[in-house]
Order: structure tokens, then sequence, then C-alpha cells
């Protein structure tokens, strides 16, 4: 079993699913129009303050936008993310990296995905090329969008939750967008795209990180704003450690939440844990996992339990300014991104293959 705190007292009745990773995360956009001070960004520049950059020089980390991203400096990244389009060159690469790896899930990302203008036209060419869609959102844009996402063949979708009050929002924003009325435009937008997209029938999800204590309320009250079919997903905070694992206890157990099962992903550092609470809602606490690449991770210098915060969390797919892509397996080393062809014959993809299949082997055993 995986050595962590919130296994360590596991019942032998619970059940305990293993699967394999198979899914794809897609950048399709950069631009976003909130300034979350904790957001990686997917681990490239942002676009919008880099429009200047000349080969050679340095990504700026910090610009007029207000934006963050946050291991820019110490990442080694190598080029600006440009939007995705739903072509023929988008479908050859989703087929690719489905052909080499198997994938049949693509996750899409940003920035914020609601933003862009084709977003549909990508769900559909990534289902026309094998794979069930899926959207991490913050809801801003939702109601433009999603209806013909849904029609287009949309199956889910995961709104981060970053506030679910004003003031909370307001606080976890850059300093020069701290305005409480901007702040309630986006939950009121987000609450809009929430409501949409249940009528619509997509699947919904609602994410929200517990750092500590302090903000366990908030889930308290996201349970008690939004009707049974909203599930909930709370995900651990990385940078804070036990602070977040004991926020999460206290969580469960206000809840009076019963474990009901673990869902381990061979491949990916993820895993998670669904409870059922007393009014028959199910709950679910994503963890992360120590898992590393045996090659590519042993001789990194972030290759420690401090350093180290995503682990191993799987493929994503890039496209540049030039209309290339790019295959990336960590957000801390993008230095590592190789064009999609390059990957796809490379040591790096048999690397990926063969730590699914240890895993698998591990997790199962």
């Amino acid at each position: 079993m995986i050595q962590h705190r919130a296994l360590r007292d596991l019942d032998s009745t619970v059940p305990v699913t293993v699967t394999s990773d198979r899914t794809l995360r897609v950048k399709v956009i950069d631009s976003c129009g909130m300034t979350c001070t904790f957001c990686h960004n997917e681990g490239t520049p942002v676009s919008v303050d880099n429009r200047t950059h000349t080969a050679g020089s340095s990504f700026a980390d910090t610009g007029r936008s207000g934006r963050s991203s946050i291991y820019l400096a110490t990442n080694g990244a190598s080029f600006l993310s440009a939007p995705v389009f739903p072509d023929e060159a988008f479908r050859e690469a989703l087929v690719l990296l489905r052909q080499a790896l198997g994938f049949d899930e693509v996750h899409l990302t940003g920035g914020e995905p609601t933003l862009h203008p084709r977003l549909a036209g990508i769900v559909a060419t990534a289902g026309a090329a094998g794979y069930a869609v899926s959207i991490t959102s913050n809801g801003e844009n939702g109601k433009r969008v999603l209806p013909g996402c849904s029609s287009a063949g949309l199956g889910h979708i995961n709104f981060s939750i970053f506030g679910t009050t004003s003031e909370e929002l307001v606080q976890v924003q850059h300093t020069r967008y701290r305005n409480r009325t901007l702040a309630q435009r986006k939950i009121a937008a987000l609450d809009e795209s929430i409501r949409l997209a249940m009528d619509v029938g997509v699947g919904v999800c609602a994410n929200l990180v517990l750092p500590n204590r302090d903000h366990v309320p908030r889930v308290h009250r996201l349970l008690a704003k939004y009707s049974p079919a909203l599930s909930v997903r709370v995900l651990t905070s990385l940078a804070d450690g036990d602070a977040s694992l004991d926020a999460v206890d206290l969580l469960l157990h206000e809840l009076g939440a019963e474990l009901e099962g673990v869902r381990l992903i061979a491949g990916t550092s993820s895993f998670r844990m669904a409870y059922r609470l007393p009014d028959d809602r199910r709950i679910v606490v994503k963890h992360i996992r120590p898992l590393r690449l045996p090659d590519t991770c042993s001789g990194c210098r972030f290759n420690n339990g401090t350093d180290c915060q995503e682990g191993y969390y799987g493929v994503r797919l890039y496209r540049d300014p030039d209309g290339r892509f790019h295959v990336g397996v960590c957000i801390q080393r993008m230095d590592l991104c190789l064009p999609v062809t390059e990957f796809v014959a490379g040591e790096a993809c048999e690397e990926v293959l063969r730590l699914r299949e240890s895993d698998l082997r591990d997790l199962t055993t």
C-alpha cells in the first residue's frame, strides 16, 4: 500500500480500486481573467506579459497583468503558450499520443479554457480523435460557451472555486486587483456556469483547495449553497503539508463522513478517497503521493520532499506561437519539454509507459 498518512489506518473492508492513468492534459489558451497568486499556469510564462520577449532573454515572471506563473524563475521554460485550434495539426498530435500511450481522456486547461472562442470545436476535434473530454474552469465565461461545448460532446467540467464569498476570492488575487465588486461578479458568473452546466447535462464537480483549518467553513458553505447534484472534491495543499491534512481530517469529522472507497491511479501521483455524508451526498478528497519517473527524476535538483510538490502527475500538451506542439512531463522542469513527434519516438515516452506498468504491478500486488 502507498505510504501516505491518509491511508495509514485504512480499514481492510474499504474497497480499493486500481486503474491506470489514461488522461492527457492540454493547455488550450493562456488568457485568464483572474490573478490568483498561487497559479502555476501549467508551467508556461504568462503570454500577455511577455509579448516583447526576444530569443535568448529570460521570460518575465511578473508583469502588468498581475498574473502568476510560480515556477517560471527556475523551471527552464523556453516557449510561450499559444492558443490551440481545432485543426488537423491538433488532431494529429492527439492521435500520436493516443497511439503511443493509450490515452482515452483529454483534460482541457489554461489559462481559462472558457475564454477560448473556439472551445466547442476543440471539444469536437478531441472527441473525433477518440477521447472523452473534460475541462477545468473558473466559470468566468461559461454562460457563453458551455451550451455549445455540451452539444460538441463535453462530458465533464471541474469548477475551481477559490472563494465562496467576495472577501475570500479577493484574498488570493494580486494586490492590484483586490476589488470586492469585481470578485462578486466573478462569483456570480461561476454560479451561473455551474447551474448552466447542470441544466445542459454536463457532469459537474467543484474543486476546492484546503490549505488549513481556517478554510474548512468554505466547504460547508459550498455544500449548503448548491444542490446534491454538485459533486465536491477537496484538494490538499502541498505547500501547507500537515496543516492541510489536519484541515481535511477536521472537515470529514464535522461532516460525519464515512470512507466509501479508494481509487489509486497507476502512473500518476494523484489518488482519490471517496466519502459518503449522512445525507447521502458524496465528497472526494484528492491526495498526492511521491511518485517519480525512475530515470528523469533521479538526478533532478528538485527531487526531494520539499521542492518537488507535484511529483510525476502525467503528460501535458502545449502549442507554441509558431504552431509547434510540445509535450511536457513536469511543470517544474519545462526544460524537459519535447516536440510531440520527438517525444513519442523517444526514451521519454518509453519511460512513461514503464512507470505506468511497474506502478500498476506494485499497487495491485
